[in-house]
């Protein structure tokens, strides 16, 4: 097949072949727990299964979540008092899927490992689809509490999405100047709680979440403080600390500060791009289509942060701004002056053109970076050994 577009420049193909993983997973449940199950796991699954199958899998298993939701709660108005709730079957499969999702994502590796094939497009289509899962795994989480009084605002979730966003790419941003990755501690501690939480809900109901967890605290308000939490109070100082750290030793990848903060330019601009049409639309397009606002932010997002673990993995510079840029400033032009007739309709054909430009980029990508290697993106065969 001709390759599609490359996104993958000739240097950064000499980065990638000169690159070696180094990562730092410190957190007790990740060490003690987690990685001697994932050990077990992997045992049962055959050799001949290309480790790259199982990080889509596990990624597709999130995205199905995320679609049986929108079916059953597109508005995220289904756990509210008076509407008709989702069914507890529907909870239990979330559950299964987000930790069926959650142990693929952590024996893709050890599979890779296992069966001799590890490679760099490995660790970038594992990275690239978590990116791009933040989008499916908050907008299911979502539905738990769901909109209305006993809920969360679309806008405060919009605002905890982006929270969301920026504590991964943050630890991404702290490899392309340290060179190491250091695993969140919130993401192992997420999954798991969130997995039970998903079970409980189908048992319990709904109607639980109404309570106060102490006082007047309500449930979502714990949902949400701990995000913000985990991320101001945890994720963000350590990979400050860390990246400080590397500068203090005249370590940093990329020299001076301006090169460090670079990463960070294109993804405030999109919040700053979304921001504008969320607060000035006409129609008020949160309120009226949140899960597709969010599903476009976060795929945009997403294509950002996978050209940061391109430019990362590489050892190459961060381009500065993203294309995506000036077409979505066009878009929210047209939608906040009134110059577009129907808001909604922009927001679905905007919402597709970043969908099937981050699928063209990523196919690209994986298509490029296997002709590199020689390899199969889904298979241990080699391309010239059928």
């Amino acid at each position: 097949m001709a390759l599609l577009y490359e996104y993958v420049t000739p240097e950064q193909l000499a980065g990638f072949d000169r690159y070696k993983y180094s990562a730092v997973d410190s957190n007790p449940l990740s060490v003690y727990v987690m990685h001697p199950f994932w050990n077990f796991v992997v045992k049962f699954l055959p050799k001949w299964l290309a480790p790259n199958l199982i990080t889509f899998t596990g990624f597709m298993f999130l995205v199905v979540n995320f679609l049986m939701l929108a079916f059953y709660d597109y508005d995220f108005n289904a756990s509210a008092v008076g509407h008709a709730h989702v069914p507890s079957w529907v909870w239990v499969t979330a559950g299964i899927f987000n930790f069926l999702a959650y142990t693929l994502d952590g024996v893709d590796g050890k599979q890779a490992r296992r069966t001799n094939s590890s490679t760099p497009l490995g660790e970038l289509f594992d990275h690239g689809l978590d990116s791009w899962a933040c989008i499916f795994f908050v907008a299911t989480v979502y539905s738990i509490f769901g909109r209305g009084d006993t809920g969360v605002s679309v806008a405060t979730l919009y605002y905890i999405l982006w929270v969301v966003l920026f504590s991964f790419i943050l630890s991404h941003w702290e490899k392309y100047n340290t060179g190491v990755l250091f695993l969140p501690w919130g993401y192992d501690i997420s999954q798991v709680t969130i997995s039970l939480v998903y079970v409980v809900t189908a048992v319990v109901g709904v109607e639980t979440w109404y309570q106060p967890v102490l006082f007047d605290f309500l449930y979502r308000d714990l949902f949400s403080f701990m995000i913000v939490a985990c991320s101001f109070m945890v994720t963000l100082p350590m990979s400050l600390y860390n990246v400080l750290r590397a500068y203090r030793s005249d370590s940093l990848k990329h020299g001076r500060v301006y090169e460090a903060f670079l990463p960070f330019l294109s993804p405030v601009l999109f919040f700053v791009l979304s921001t504008v049409w969320v607060l000035f639309s006409p129609s008020n397009i949160l309120e009226l289509q949140p899960r597709l606002y969010f599903l476009m932010v976060g795929t945009a997002f997403s294509n950002v942060t996978c050209k940061l673990i391109v430019c990362q993995m590489s050892n190459t510079r961060c381009q500065a701004l993203s294309w995506l840029l000036l077409p979505m400033a066009a878009v929210v032009t047209l939608a906040v002056s009134g110059l577009a007739s129907d808001e909604t309709l922009l927001l679905h054909l905007w919402t597709a053109a970043v969908v099937l430009a981050h699928i063209h980029f990523g196919v690209s990508v994986v298509q490029q970076l296997s002709g590199h290697f020689g390899i199969r993106a889904f298979s241990l065969n080699k391309p010239n050994s059928d």
